[in-house]
């Protein structure tokens, strides 16, 4: 039995509020479990200096915790004048994450920066922040094509993030922080709406793990990442 008392294969509740930061060119509040994270898109009419001229857009993110996002107090990284590598590793995913699903000549020659920041964190904070970092990436396109500047839709396909893991010697999907503190098995995996694979992030925690348990942490993604697809199209209709 699973802490939460969910079956294997089932994702936690899974909501998408749009349109909560007002300055933003995109915005939504995911709510995956007691995991939230508010993620919004910024454009800027540059890119980075190694782009310039090259007809290309950039979509980067960056990613942090609130000191209150957790049981105990994170300090925050500005105050420790650096950023932990935890952080940077994270961001630099959801980056590439979300550019997977970009064409970036339709971009055009602009950045956009998707932030997420999480409000409270129960597992798979990096998951939910990909999952609506292309929540708020969508809007910000749309905002862009609906003042007319860009014609074609850049955004390829949507882009989604779920864990799963070996659990009490089983797979599970949507791991909470209760499974995630002693799982056998950790994995992240990134797909498209179609699913293809982005990337794929897993870790033997506390034993290896064998082939056909990785395939059937695959088949448990690609349900879940059925059904956080759902959750985008609905944000994104409403």
């Amino acid at each position: 039995m699973r802490p939460s008392g969910r079956n294997r294969d089932e994702m936690r509740s899974i909501s998408i509020e749009t349109g909560i930061v007002k300055h933003a060119a995109g915005s939504c509040l995911i709510r995956c479990g007691d995991t939230h994270v508010i993620c919004t898109a910024s454009l800027e009419e540059r890119v980075p200096p190694w782009l310039r001229n090259s007809g290309l857009g950039w979509v980067t993110a960056e990613y942090g915790m609130l000191p209150g996002a957790t049981s105990s107090r994170n300090r925050r990284e500005a105050t420790a004048g650096k950023q932990s590598g935890r952080t940077q590793e994270i961001q630099r995913l959801i980056g590439r994450s979300l550019r997977a699903g970009v064409d970036r000549p339709a971009l055009g020659e602009r950045q956009i920066t998707v932030d997420c920041d999480v409000i409270q964190a129960d597992g798979g904070t990096r998951c939910a922040s990909i999952t609506g970092g292309w929540v708020a990436l969508a809007l910000a396109v749309r905002s862009l094509m609906n003042a007319g500047e860009i014609k074609t839709n850049p955004l390829t396909s949507p882009i989604l993030a779920v864990s799963c893991g070996i659990y009490g010697g089983q797979p599970v999907l949507d791991l909470d922080y209760a499974e995630d503190s002693v799982a056998g098995t950790d994995a992240n995996f990134v797909m498209t709406g179609e699913k293809r694979l982005v990337e794929v992030q897993g870790s033997a925690e506390g034993a290896t793990f064998a082939r056909d348990e990785l395939l059937a942490l695959l088949d448990l993604a690609e349900i879940g990442c059925d059904r956080l697809a759902a959750a985008q199209q609905a944000a994104l209709a409403g």
